[in-house]
């Protein structure tokens, strides 16, 4: 049974036939909070798309392949990482770490498949033992290339889990470059660097969080944000972010979300037991709700129809919270509900038709009322998962790690629309740009829909 906990009156008050026939499967109009658009619509710039929620606004993406059938084309990649592909325009740019401890960066024709350029970025070895605490340690699922790349105009903005910030120009000129660990720290997280960058405004805008080792040293291990101009690389701003989540809670693998109101932006950040947001061009913190104690944060934040949906961490209780424009520490009565049990340890949710959809590691989809956390639907689409689902024509996609895909109706009754099998190990979260679906293997990146 799942349990609920309402936190307000209004919870049960949802208005839900209206948002059941709506026929497009993308965030439903809201007059108040919204998404940032980071690019094109049709586009893929960034991890969980153009408005970092997962959602494409395509309306004719495939929901059937197989290996021979509905390819496009199959390009063979010379290493591998968890790293999702961003797409604007006919550039696919793909980040990878290979057998020499290579960190590349490769740009394909997304026409053909065909690689224009392979860049070697850096070097570093993937630190696989390590002690419990002081320094990080990869987990065999993924390596040094887990940081998705970001295309913002005419740059493309790559990270790596040794620390190198380095921006390019699309035709591959490198701009600029930092080493975050070299002039912040050594990484302390436990299971390897892994937050992606955004860029806002011109700004490149980096997040570490981590194990402080308070309890081990007198100086703590710094938490924080940074942003950086992406034309120049000069630094704009560092905003520590210490919450005092002990030990590997204060972990998070999270990437920020960006949210606009009249005007004015927020970027959401989850992890070390908070949720909180900052000015993106200053860095000063506008409201924070701390308290959300569960543990490493890998699931990332979404935002629909003003409110947040994200976990506390290590399957922790996923959680509504109401984004109403208060300043400061919030309490707990800005969480509209939660949903205690069967949560997603790694997948982001994703948000369609005014439901809410998640999927745990070891492969059960739930399907909620995004209004009061009603379930509406539970199944067993059977394998683990670590990519996070996104919503595209009125589908949720639910990638596996042995490269299943299951295409589901977004809709408030289980409606299977098509089971897909490739041979590869597919973690990175899948993409969508110009009707065309991109799934990233360890071997191979496939481009699906012809």
């Amino acid at each position: 049974m799942i349990e609920i906990s309402a936190r307000s009156n209004r919870a049960h008050f949802a208005v839900l036939l209206l948002l059941l026939i709506a026929p497009v499967a993308a965030l439903a109009e809201n007059p108040g909070w919204k998404p940032v658009l980071q690019g094109n619509p049709d586009s893929w710039p960034a991890w969980r798309g153009p408005e970092g929620n997962g959602v494409s606004l395509a309306k004719h993406v495939p929901t059937k392949w197989g290996e021979n059938e509905n390819l496009a084309w199959v390009t063979p990649l010379k290493g591998w990482g968890d790293s999702t592909p961003a797409i604007v325009g006919n550039d696919i740019f793909v980040t990878l770490q290979n057998d020499a401890n290579e960190l590349r960066l490769l740009r394909l024709n997304a026409s053909d498949g065909e690689i224009q350029y392979d860049i070697l970025v850096d070097q570093a070895e993937t630190p696989r033992k390590a002690p419990k605490r002081k320094a990080q340690k990869f987990h065999n699922l993924h390596n040094m290339a887990s940081p998705s790349p970001v295309v913002s105009g005419n740059y493309v903005v790559t990270h790596f889990g040794n620390g190198v910030l380095v921006t390019y120009t699309l035709d591959g000129k490198e701009v600029w470059r930092h080493n975050l660990q070299q002039e912040f720290g050594e990484y302390t997280i436990w299971w390897g660097h892994a937050n992606s960058p955004v860029v806002y405004n011109g700004l490149v805008i980096s997040v570490c969080m981590q194990d402080s080792l308070d309890d081990l040293q007198d100086t703590p291990v710094k938490s924080y944000l940074v942003a950086h101009d992406l034309e120049t690389g000069k630094q704009k701003w560092m905003t520590l972010r210490m919450t005092g989540a002990p030990g590997e809670e204060a972990d998070a693998y999270t990437t920020p979300l960006l949210v606009e109101k009249d005007g004015k932006t927020q970027m959401v950040v989850m992890g070390g037991n908070t949720l909180d947001a900052y000015d993106p061009m200053t860095g000063k913190q506008l409201w924070y709700l701390p308290g959300l104690v569960g543990g490493r944060t890998v699931t990332g934040p979404i935002m629909a129809d003003g409110t947040i949906f994200t976990t506390r961490g290590m399957r922790k209780p996923l959680v509504a919270v109401q984004l109403d424009g208060k300043q400061g520490k919030l309490t707990d009565d800005a969480i509209e509900w939660e949903i205690d049990k069967s949560t997603p340890d790694t997948p982001s949710p994703v948000f369609a038709n005014g439901m809410l959809f998640t999927v745990t590691d070891d492969g059960i989809a739930h399907c909620y009322r995004a209004k009061d956390g009603e379930l509406l639907w539970r199944e067993r689409l059977g394998g683990n998962y670590k990519a996070s689902p996104i919503v595209a024509a009125g589908n949720v996609y639910y990638l596996s790690v042995d490269g299943k895909c299951t295409v589901v109706a977004a809709k408030d009754s289980f409606e299977l629309v098509a089971e897909n099998k490739l041979n590869d190990t597919t973690i990175a979260s899948p993409a969508v740009a110009g009707d065309k679906l991109y799934l990233r293997g360890k071997a191979h990146l496939y481009c699906i829909g012809k």
